[in-house]
């Protein structure tokens, strides 16, 4: 099945697009994008940069992908978006493509949504599943893991990672992680209130597990018992049998503990330059 494109649009004749895609009106694709099986184009959609999107994914109005890095260090070299499938971009949404910086970058995984105006900065990394609402602005090299859902208006800080099933509240603002398959809510450096228990319950993870979660939930954050202390405690009433979401959990705290700024990937930047340093 060829591809359908408006003559309204301007599409590169280097630009590969697969099977079944369609390109709307008054749209713009150029030279080193590759665009994958049934992927739509609604109208007044921008690729730009060396864009990859794989099947069956849906740009709505106004959605630019692959535009430049908003990062005064960039040097205009040939850095990178990487979309996978299924994935939805509503109205007005942009995704910057890498810096120079890790692998110069920015991969989104598949089956996500991003709703109206949401932005993905340079080098982000949005794995699969996850729910970007209205007006959410990530900032450069954010993850955001597994099914996690970041409500609307929401700004979180760079290098700042969003854990697997969590939940952030509307409004927020976010300068550091939020661990898995927690709910944090507050305008100004959201705390964590409580599990996500609806999130983990729909992804089908046991009540056995959920209640492991919590009870680590109010040692770590209630009654702020050390990683020891919770460690040793689950050993003995689990005889030594953790269910996956607790390691998960306790890996995620120990890396972010160790981290700086209550953000495990500072480290990455703390890296990035003393190797500047020693060059």
């Amino acid at each position: 099945m060829e591809p359908q494109i408006s003559s309204m649009s301007q599409v590169s004749p280097s630009a590969q697009l697969g099977k079944g895609v369609v390109v709307g009106p008054f749209c713009l694709v150029g030279p080193d994008v590759i665009v994958g099986d049934f992927t739509d184009l609604t109208s007044h959609v921008v690729l730009s940069g060396r864009t990859t999107l794989g099947c069956h994914n849906k740009l709505y109005p106004g959605c630019v992908i692959g535009g430049e890095p908003q990062d005064v260090s960039y040097q205009e070299s040939s850095t990178e978006v990487c979309i996978g499938d299924e994935n939805v971009f509503r109205e007005g949404v942009t995704v910057n493509r890498g810096a120079e910086k890790e692998d110069h970058i920015t991969r989104i995984g598949n089956r996500n949504m991003f709703m109206a105006n949401s932005h993905v900065a340079h080098n982000c990394r949005i794995y699969d599943d996850v729910i970007l609402v209205n007006g959410v602005l990530l900032g450069g090299h954010v993850h955001v893991h597994d099914r996690a859902i970041v409500s609307g208006n929401t700004v979180v800080h760079h290098f700042s990672t969003i854990g697997k099933l969590s939940f952030v509240s509307g409004g927020c603002r976010v300068p550091h992680d939020i661990p898995p398959f927690m709910l944090a809510a507050g305008s100004d450096n959201p705390t964590l209130k409580t599990i996500n228990v609806v999130g983990m319950r729909r992804a089908g993870i046991s009540e056995h597990s959920i209640e492991v979660i919590r009870t680590a939930f109010r040692m770590l954050f209630r009654k702020r018992k050390t990683l020891a202390e919770v460690h040793e405690y689950f050993d003995e009433t689990l005889d030594g049998v953790k269910p996956m979401e607790l390691s998960l959990l306790l890996r995620f705290i120990e890396d972010q503990r160790a981290g700086r700024l209550g953000r495990a990937r500072e480290v990455v930047r703390v890296q990035g330059s003393e190797g500047r340093k020693a060059a």
